[in-house]
């Protein structure tokens, strides 16, 4: 019987891991099989993570956390986790090869998974041109025309590193300007290899064995017109992994885990949340590893609870 397990290895998940790890409490981390490290993984340079006045790779960063959290006692799996029983005193994490673990409290930090289009193509193209991860596919594109789809900082990040190997980096958005923030906007702008395309949505992608273009529809007078190019980064938004809890936890009108107030305890005693899977607007490495924190303590808090209380009803001289 562990005191701690925790599903999901992005900020929030390590973090919550280091702080677990140095109370004593050798948490069980369930990093997944394919996506272990979350987010950051799929992350270029990363400028605003305190303590890295020169910057830091996304997945140097992640190595970083894991390491930290293991020097303490914690012990990273390489599983998914694929059924959770959460009733009652004890928690039971089914993973995706048979085992079970046990633990007197679970931390749920799955993050949030990249948003599709949803159109004709998509799907087809899914890796023969269609990416959602520029640090992972870039290379493959030098000298090559491409289309980022967003308007938000992760697709200026992309755009700008994906000018590193494409001869021109169209960037599609279906308004008129940009959520970004200032700092993002103004390097995307600056870019000589970026071509914003305004009021447009892609309405198709189409190609042979790989892509070799998309329809645009004008979200204004809806006309449409063929733009050649050969590949598509999609970079709308990320929605929160659930899926395990759909029905065990409350969750909020936005799809997150609903937890009290500014704590991490869910509508469930003894499950935690944290990082991106209850946050729907900040969505940043280092709001996850604060919200990782926030749940390590409320554990602490509940594990003092229920150790207290166990060792109260044990016979005198046991």
């Amino acid at each position: 019987m562990r005191h701690v397990i925790i599903i999901g290895s992005g900020p929030a998940g390590y973090t919550t891991a280091i702080y677990a790890a140095r109370g004593g409490h050798s948490p069980l981390v369930i990093a997944s099989s394919v996506e272990a490290g979350g987010e950051l993984m799929n992350t270029t340079e990363v400028e605003n993570f305190p303590g890295f006045p020169e910057g830091i790779m996304g997945p140097d960063l992640m190595t970083k956390m894991q390491e930290q959290a293991e020097k303490f006692g914690a012990e990273v799996v390489y599983d998914d986790a694929v059924e959770l029983s959460l009733d009652g005193p004890v928690k039971r994490v089914t993973m995706g090869s048979g085992a079970v673990h046990e633990a007197h409290t679970i931390v749920f930090a799955t993050g949030s998974a990249p948003r599709k289009l949803g159109i004709e193509g998509e799907k087809a193209y899914s890796g023969r041109g269609v990416s959602y991860c520029a640090t992972c596919d870039g290379f493959f594109f030098r000298e090559k025309a491409i289309a980022v789809v967003g308007g938000g900082d992760s697709a200026m990040e992309e755009a700008t590193f994906l000018t590193k190997f494409a001869s021109k980096v169209y960037l599609i958005h279906r308004r008129d300007e940009l959520r970004a923030s200032k700092i993002m906007q103004e390097r995307a702008f600056a870019n000589e290899k970026i071509e914003f395309v305004w009021n447009a949505e892609i309405a198709d992608i189409v190609g042979g064995d790989q892509v070799t273009g998309v329809v645009l529809r004008d979200t204004v007078d809806g006309s449409t017109r063929d733009l050649a190019l050969e590949g598509v980064f999609v970079a709308i938004g990320n929605d929160p992994r659930t899926h395990l809890v759909h029905g065990a936890l409350e969750l909020t009108e936005d799809g997150t885990v609903a937890v009290d107030g500014r704590s991490s305890r869910t509508s469930v005693p003894g499950v935690f949340a944290a990082g991106d899977v209850i946050d729907p607007t900040y969505r940043q490495a280092v709001t996850a590893a604060g919200s990782g924190t926030v749940a390590a303590l409320d554990v602490e808090h509940y594990l003092a609870g229920i150790l207290d209380d166990a060792a109260a009803e044990q016979p005198a001289g046991v």
